[in-house]
């Protein structure tokens, strides 16, 4: 599902209104129309009081449209006009007329207006500005905003959370509606997914207002959601007439003394994900641990009883995971150079092996081409440096990405995979799974997929739904507190046949954007 830019976005306005023939006032109507469907299927009928807010741009037009519907069927409302500015769109006049024609008068609010009084148990509609805002509210208008959040209401947002940008971090954290839940027009918004601004943007569904599919389809973005329906389709089935060795060879390099664990982590991961032989290498002290805890991975130990010291193996493998619980001692570093020196197959570096790289940037140059980084936000920072902001971080990462030739995967709430100037976002997973080995489990996946011949950013982006995906019904069985590593790797099958399920309905949809 891609990400579009404002831009974009009403550019796909001015080309449907061109092409099917119709009114800037009748796309508005479209989306007035989906937004109270919405409301209504939900509500039905309930006599809760709705306050709407509305600005004086299309965002409020919108608001001013779906008053109308909602007092035509009998809703409890009270509509507010923010005049945040003298002009006005013509849009949101011809829905202002609209409305005063049925007798429906706003409040107009104004520097110095008190505040509407609005009940905890009553619904906020928030339309004060759109996807067009391009500075920091007044403050006065910031105090509206204040008062709403401060209500204790349901906060249901137009499109995005009045006060957000779209390509830029806010200015003011008070000067944001934290909607509990937005009705985003026709696409997801990149703000929904990033740490400072996702917060003002907990549940969100895309409505679809029958915008120009030619010129959705066509138009590349910067950025695309990751859904079941992308993953199906990079999804490769088997082959009746197969063996063990057509699904390839993972190795996993990583451990040193007291996080074995990691690696059995790792490499069962890697297994559950379809690779069909898995080999670990480990300090000495890994053997017994390993050997006893999964019987189907093969073993090579390092001479030192601790830590690595030396890779060897006599395989070949046709992936390789490394840097899980590996330390960052010296001679770790030296082992991690020189495999990189005489490997340039696909690759998976994490945790410890990405602090190596941080601290000795010299190795980076010997990343084969496409390597997969898969960094936590301190080791993130300890590659590309700090930001002030989301959008820096994305904008350093896009440059390490070209510069090094490499697949970052970002992991965080709702984690991004970013190769060169492209970012797929991820739907899938929760909160549960911020638990110790949950990235062992991912590093593993993505090696297991590059085995199976996955290319790079194919299994990066596939792992990272699937590994989503598993922790999603693994919290359905413990719940999110209880959720650990290893019920992961109980659920990654189950997350295969939920990839593979076709929905009866289409409630999987409305799920996949934001309904969790």
């Amino acid at each position: 599902m891609k990400i579009f830019t404002a831009s974009q976005l009403y550019e796909a306005d001015k080309i449907t209104i061109q092409k099917q023939q119709i009114s800037s006032a009748e796309l508005m109507e479209r989306a007035a129309v989906e937004i109270f469907n919405w409301l209504h299927r939900r509500m039905q009928g309930a006599q809760v009081k709705i306050h709407l807010f509305c600005g004086i741009g299309n965002n409020g037009g919108d608001g001013l449209a779906l008053a109308r519907h909602l007092w035509e069927h009998g809703y409890n409302i009270e509509v507010n006009v923010v005049s945040y500015s003298d002009r006005r769109s013509e849009d949101f006049l011809i829905n202002l007329k609209r409305l005063k024609e049925r007798k429906i008068w706003p409040n107009f609010l104004q520097e110095g207006s008190e505040h509407p009084i609005i009940g905890r148990d009553d619904i906020i509609v928030d339309a004060i500005f759109g996807i067009g805002l391009n500075r920091e509210p007044d403050p006065w208008v910031a105090d509206i905003m204040s008062h709403l959040n401060n209500s204790e209401a349901f906060i249901v947002s137009i499109d995005i959370a009045s006060g957000l940008y779209l390509d830029r971090a806010v200015d003011n954290d008070r000067a944001v509606v934290k909607a509990d839940f937005i009705l985003s027009i026709q696409a997801p918004k990149l703000v929904f997914f990033l740490p400072q601004t996702g917060v003002f943007c907990p549940q969100w569904a895309v409505l679809d207002i029958g915008m120009d599919k030619d010129y959705l389809l066509a138009t590349e973005t910067d950025y695309e959601l990751v859904t079941k329906h992308e993953a199906l389709g990079w999804y490769k089935p088997r082959a009746r007439f197969t063996h063990k060795g057509s699904f390839g060879h993972s190795l996993i390099v990583g451990g040193s003394y007291g996080k074995i664990g990691a690696v059995i982590l790792s490499s069962k991961a890697s297994l559950v994900s379809g690779s069909g032989l898995v080999t670990a290498f480990v300090p000495k002290c890994g053997y017994t641990p390993l050997q006893s805890a999964a019987p189907e991975i093969m073993l090579y130990t390092d001479v030192n009883e601790e830590v690595i010291t030396e890779i060897s193996y006599d395989i070949e493998p046709d992936a390789i995971g490394i840097g899980i619980g590996i330390g960052t001692k010296k001679e770790t570093a030296k082992a991690l150079e020189s495999l990189l020196d005489r490997y340039s197959g696909p690759i998976v570096i994490d945790a410890d092996g990405l602090n190596i790289l941080s601290g000795e940037k010299s190795i980076l140059k010997k990343l084969p081409p496409r390597a997969v980084l898969t960094p936590h936000p301190g080791e993130l920072k300890r590659l590309v440096g700090s930001w002030d902001n989301d959008f820096e971080k994305l904008e350093k990462v896009k440059d390490f990405s070209k510069q090094h030739d490499c697949i970052l995967v970002l992991k965080d709430a709702y984690t991004i995979v970013v190769y060169r100037d492209k970012g797929y976002v991820n739907s899938s997973g929760n909160a549960g799974m911020a638990t110790a080995g949950s990235g062992d489990v991912l590093t593993g996946m993505i090696t297991g997929l590059l085995a199976q011949g996955y290319e790079p950013l194919t299994a990066s982006r596939m792992a990272v739904y699937l590994h989503g995906k598993a922790g999603d019904l693994a919290s359905q069985q413990t719940g999110e507190e209880a959720l650990t590593a290893g019920g992961i790797i109980e659920n990654i099958g189950q997350a295969y046949l939920d990839l593979l399920m076709i929905p009866e309905t289409g409630d999987e949809d409305e799920n996949e954007n934001g309904e969790k």
